[in-house]
């Protein structure tokens, strides 16, 4: 084995804060989001309920069968209910998906199959938002699209779950489909504005944080070494293999989706900012799905202006231990010197 860290030492540590989050995750299924649902099923401080798979990096039946594949794979011990989300977005485009970064099954070289059995309704959201109610937290690592059909339909219904986190957004720095906008925000801008328009207790998760939400090529050898999940190594080497070919010079795959399930559990390892944020909603141009704060300390804001908790930076020491803590089965802590 190679040597997996160069910078700190660290110790075995049965530390844990032991809080259980009950989570309904929305999710296009890409190899982030599958890496995400992976952390899920081995943390013990995340109790997923539903998952609601969505178009986005594949086609939604494609999404739809790579969960049903996965929590048969992970042996998920209870029935999770995997409801069928959006096909297309509100603005009515014809979907891009994106096989040359995820696969053509969100899950890099595998091909699972199609799934034949039943779709779980849409409206099964009703039934868990009113089973936990304000024990329910809300992940949305995709597309927009089905949670903003939530708020458009349900107002009053979303307005009990406990708190929303979302992946989504650039602030001032570079997007991931044009020089400021990102993949979640720029395929459907409408359901992001209506989102963050309708939404109380909303954490952002953007590309500030996620990009360097970094898991290098040692860390995906360790995880496979400890065989808690062999499925990490394969789906995260054809990940790292387009994120290296794009750009050289980077050191591992960026998880934002994982990073974001995790920000439930984990918000100390985040700096949070609460502002307004608007939606550029433009159709075309460089500016479709911009995400801009007002960051004006000279403004008075009205008492019903509606602001959102936006982390701009993130404990990279923190999330690596917790991260590898969860995915390898062990826990680390930095030793002081």
């Amino acid at each position: 084995m190679r040597m997996l860290f160069s910078i700190y030492l660290y110790k075995y540590s049965e530390e844990g804060d032991g809080l259980v989050q009950k989570v309904l995750l929305f999710a296009d299924i890409g190899i982030d989001d599958t890496i995400a649902l992976i952390y899920s099923y081995l943390s013990e401080e995340i109790e997923l309920v539903g998952v609601v798979a969505d178009y986005g990096n594949v086609p939604r039946k494609r999404a739809v069968s790579s969960v049903h594949y996965l929590m048969k794979l992970l042996n998920f011990k209870d029935h999770i209910p995997i409801i069928g989300g959006a096909e297309v977005p509100m603005t009515a485009e014809e979907p891009q998906f994106f096989p040359e970064i995820h696969g053509e099954y969100g899950l890099g070289p595998i091909n699972p199959g199609m799934y034949e059995g039943v779709i779980e309704n849409f409206f099964e959201i009703i039934r868990l938002i009113e089973c936990y109610g304000d024990n329910l937290v809300i992940v949305n690592i995709g597309r927009m699209t089905s949670l903003a059909n939530m708020f458009i339909l349900y107002q009053s219904l979303m307005n009990k779950v406990k708190k929303i986190y979302i992946m989504g957004g650039a602030f001032w720095v570079p997007g991931n489909v044009t020089a400021v906008s990102e993949a979640n925000f720029h395929s459907d801008p409408i359901a992001a504005k209506i989102v963050l328009t309708y939404a109380n207790n909303l954490s952002i998760i953007p590309l500030n944080v996620t990009d360097h939400a970094l898991v290098t090529p040692d860390m995906v050898d360790y995880i496979d070494y400890k065989g808690k999940s062999k499925l990490v190594k394969p789906l995260l080497d054809y990940y790292y293999g387009f994120y290296k070919k794009r750009n050289p010079l980077i050191k591992g795959s960026p998880v934002h989706d994982a990073i974001t399930l995790m920000a439930p559990v984990y918000e100390d390892m985040f700096m949070f900012h609460q502002l307004p944020v608007h939606i550029v909603t433009a159709s075309t141009g460089i500016h479709r799905g911009q995400s801009i704060a007002d960051i004006r300390p000279y403004i008075e804001f009205e008492e019903s202006a509606k602001k959102h908790r936006i982390a701009f930076s993130f404990d990279y020491e923190l999330f690596f231990q917790r991260f590898m803590s969860v995915m390898t089965g062990e826990s680390f802590e930095r030793i002081k010197e």
